[in-house]
């Protein structure tokens, strides 16, 4: 892949900081307008990239992961990056402050980061007055960019009262979010992934659907750490549950033997390049078990155009990215762009329709 010198720069200077301050950073650019593509007027999209998943329109198929803008102060201007969805979150009930510090951790070498944040944030209310802020703006402004603002949703550390909690965030965001994603896969926050049985997550999901009988979309998003044999349970109850797709995968525990950093045993989730093969294995043994019924959306080491058009081709509807853009900078997401759209010129596909298997 090769950026330009001024986006190597600007990486090499906020790299140049620790990681939470540089994130803290790169969100207050982004609010200025200061990234670049971050300002209204940006180019609009191949219609070749344009896709259908879980009944909306995505203007391309690269997404933004939850994890980035936690308390969705900057949805507008990710969008405006040139993401065919952004996903805000993962927000709480209530206010957390997360893990102790340090919890961050870049992986340079490995082009990947290691984090044991613990869904620190701001809270639903605060999380949801924000939203409505950007909806207001985009009203206003009578030229809505196109781009559905997804909302990960998570549980607090203590007091979670997840049968309750769960429908009680999709009520406050149902009104705001295009799609919402149910998170039971951080490894950060205690007990959180047990709720990724095939029990619990049918108890969820018939709760959800108890409190808030018309919602968006709802996605639910796995571990690539989860038994083989306990995945066929899982996606029926996600299909009888009403799910409209699963993202695959959150973070791993798994600390792959090539890792060369001296941060590689640090505690909490692996992302990035490192865990793109999990991701890949991960994607391959969801796919049959969907068999159509359920959007699957790939994340986990994506990279280049390449590397979407072979979750896309594996089955993928759509993939997400996270940890790339903090190694390359916000002109990662347009080169991706033009490297899929050749890549899918090279093997005669004229629209991102045509790649499913």
């Amino acid at each position: 892949m090769s950026l330009s010198p001024f986006a190597r720069l600007g990486t090499a200077l906020f790299h140049s900081l620790d990681p939470e301050t540089a994130h803290e950073a790169a969100i207050k650019a982004l609010a200025l307008g200061l990234a670049p593509g971050s300002r209204p007027g940006s180019r609009k999209d191949d219609p070749a990239l344009a896709t259908r998943c879980m009944g909306l329109r995505f203007p391309n198929p690269v997404g933004l992961g939850a994890g980035f803008d936690k308390n969705a102060r900057v949805p507008g201007a990710l969008a405006r990056l040139g993401f065919g969805h952004v996903e805000c979150g993962t927000v709480t009930p209530r206010p957390q402050p997360g893990n102790p510090a340090p919890r961050l951790f870049r992986l340079s070498e490995d082009r990947a980061i290691i984090n044991r944040m613990g869904f620190n944030g701001c809270g639903i209310e605060a999380f949801t007055r924000n939203l409505i802020r950007y909806r207001t703006l985009e009203a206003r402004r009578a030229r809505p960019n196109g781009v559905p603002i997804g909302v990960n949703l998570g549980i607090n550390k203590t007091g979670a009262r997840p049968l309750e909690d769960y429908p009680a965030l999709v009520a406050q965001v149902s009104p705001w979010a295009d799609y919402i994603t149910i998170n039971l896969s951080s490894p950060n926050t205690p007990g959180l992934r047990d709720l990724q049985s095939a029990t619990s997550l049918r108890a969820i999901l018939d709760a959800i659907l108890d409190v808030n009988p018309d919602h968006p979309p709802l996605a639910v998003k796995l571990a690539p750490d989860l038994d083989p044999d306990a995945l066929p349970d899982i996606v029926e109850a996600a299909v009888e549950g009403g799910a409209a797709g699963l993202i695959v995968s959150n973070t791993t525990l798994a600390r792959p033997p090539s890792l060369r950093s001296v941060h590689a045993a640090e505690a909490g989730g692996l992302s990035g390049r490192p865990l793109a093969q999990r991701a890949i294995v991960m994607l391959d043994r969801i796919v049959p078990l969907v068999d159509r019924r359920l959007a699957v959306i790939s994340c986990g080491g994506i990279e280049s155009g390449f590397d979407v058009l072979q979750r896309l081709r594996a089955g993928a509807s759509m993939v997400q990215l996270y940890t790339a853009l903090i190694y390359h900078g916000p002109a990662l997401v347009q080169q991706i762009k033009r490297e899929l759209l050749h890549e899918m010129r090279r093997i005669g596909a004229e629209t991102v329709a045509d790649l499913a298997p």
